[in-house]
């Protein structure tokens, strides 16, 4: 069974850099399991590994759809299972980065959403409830029906909302009990990236100041003016969805800036759901020094076993 590991952990925890390392030293190639970096001309608002990072190793699934264009889960998962099976036989191991829950449990444990097809009168119906009650309502509705499919989705991907809805008004049943479970077709080892969630905080703020500083108001404008709507789901990123009110003069950046800090913790907070401190099938490392030499020391012991 081809073997993949992976680097997981919260937002800004350093995942980007200490995978590259490790990458280097194990001789792997990584795939992103970041859904906001598959999009073109998204690049500071996502944290982006740079090109330069990028040519250390070689990266796949990153800049492979256009902002306007949806990659299912289901794609996602026939992509990655054909990198990581091209990537073994070519010797090198897959190193499977991001935080990105879904995606992470769609591999390691083979499951996909529930295959539902999509009733257009009933998403036109929940559309207008969206419309009518907010996101942030609609989330509610849902957490009342499902409340684990509720925490495991942001309240303002109300595209994913709609959805969730959408499946259990179909068949009567929560979203989150109808998964379905494949073969697990990979033997893999987990690596979590972890520190205390004040230093992760301060990571946090330290990043987006240093995305303003880049140019996300830029990046932003730019792909609101390449003709890309301000409703699109992949606008809906953190970092894009707070800057374009700010851009239609509806906040001040200074508001803009201190929603994105707040929408990361948020979604640092959910990211636990997934990947929870105590799950025996993670090994925890804390970031700090020394930390990529361990998780290499703990590959490579897991490789020759």
């Amino acid at each position: 069974m081809q073997k993949i590991t992976w680097v997981i952990g919260p937002t800004a925890v350093g995942k980007t850099e200490i995978s590259i390392q490790l990458a280097q030293r194990l001789d792997g190639e990584i795939i992103s399991c970041d859904s906001r970096l598959f999009y073109r001309g998204m690049d500071i608002g996502t944290a982006k590994p740079t090109l330069l990072e990028r040519q250390k190793v070689p990266h796949h699934l990153i800049d492979i759809v256009e902002p306007d264009e949806e990659l299912s889960l289901s794609i996602y998962k026939q992509k990655a299972t054909e990198l990581i099976e091209e990537i073994g036989k070519r010797d090198r191991l897959p190193l499977l980065v991001g935080g990105t829950g879904q995606y992470y449990r769609a591999i390691v444990e083979g499951w996909l959403p529930p295959v539902v097809q999509p009733s257009e009168e009933l998403r036109q119906v929940l559309e207008g409830w969206a419309d009518e009650v907010g996101s942030q309502g609609l989330s509610d509705r849902l957490a009342v029906l499902d409340p684990e499919a509720a925490r495991n989705i942001d309240p303002r991907n109300v595209r994913r909302t709609i959805r969730a809805l959408e499946v259990i008004f179909s068949t009567g049943k929560r979203f989150s009990e109808q998964r379905i479970k494949g073969d697990v077709r990979f033997d893999s080892l987990t690596l979590g990236l972890t520190c205390p969630r004040e230093e992760l905080y301060e990571r946090v703020d330290a990043r987006i100041e240093k995305m303003i500083i880049e140019g996300l108001v830029d990046e932003v404008q730019s792909l609101l003016a390449k003709g890309y709507s301000p409703d699109l789901p992949s606008l809906s990123a953190i970092g894009y969805r707070e800057i374009i009110p700010y851009l239609q003069g509806d906040r001040t950046l200074d508001e803009a800036i201190l929603l994105i800090k707040r929408a990361t913790r948020q979604f640092i907070r959910r990211q636990t759901n997934w990947f929870k401190p105590g799950d025996p099938s993670i090994r925890w490392f804390q970031a700090g020094p020394g930390v990529v030499e361990e998780m290499e020391a703990t590959v490579r012991a897991w490789l020759l076993a």
